[in-house]
């Protein structure tokens, strides 16, 4: 399969494309020029085609976790060990419903996971409120529902016209 160069060399504009798949997704549409988003469009339908691929195929199971009991303040609950006359920390026994992927949606994850880079939604200049956005998650449970019944064609590309300085054809790439 040959490839656009894109004017960089080949570890420049894997980041690139890495970079612009991963705001595409996440964002659901984006500027860019006529030759990077053909190149984009071809890896997105692939990640999203492997998201409505696999995106149902895992089974709940319920699991006992082990977790420290908490005060009002959040704060763990110590009490000392008249055996050892040392603080440890009480726990409790709860149920947790987790999802377990089967081996095919577990592959398609790590697939993913190679591809994408990792997202972290920042609110306005607090970066203590930074959280991390699963973007492998996001697929599977936002973006893969909406095309179960679609084969192929996740993506449009809208012509814009020529960018001002350089003439280059800009269009906008966006989620259907």
């Amino acid at each position: 399969m040959s490839q656009r160069k894109l004017g960089r060399y080949a570890s420049a504009r894997k980041a690139l494309l890495r970079n612009q798949v991963t705001n595409l997704l996440y964002h659901g549409k984006i500027k860019t020029t006529e030759a990077k988003a053909k190149e984009i469009r071809k890896i997105a339908e692939k990640i999203i085609a492997m998201g409505v691929r696999e995106h149902d195929n895992y089974e709940e199971i319920t699991v006992t976790a082990k977790v420290p009991k908490k005060d009002k303040e959040g704060r763990r609950i110590r009490v000392e060990n008249p055996e050892t006359n040392k603080r440890e920390t009480q726990y409790e026994e709860i149920q947790k419903t987790i999802k377990k992927d089967s081996p095919t949606r577990l592959h398609a994850r790590r697939q993913m996971l190679k591809f994408l880079y990792p997202v972290t939604e920042v609110e306005k200049m607090r970066k203590r409120k930074a959280v991390k956005v699963d973007m492998v998650d996001k697929i599977f449970s936002e973006i893969a529902p909406k095309y179960t019944d679609r084969n192929g064609g996740y993506t449009r590309i809208t012509k814009l016209g020529a960018r001002k300085g350089d003439a280059a054809p800009e269009v906008i790439i966006e989620l259907i």
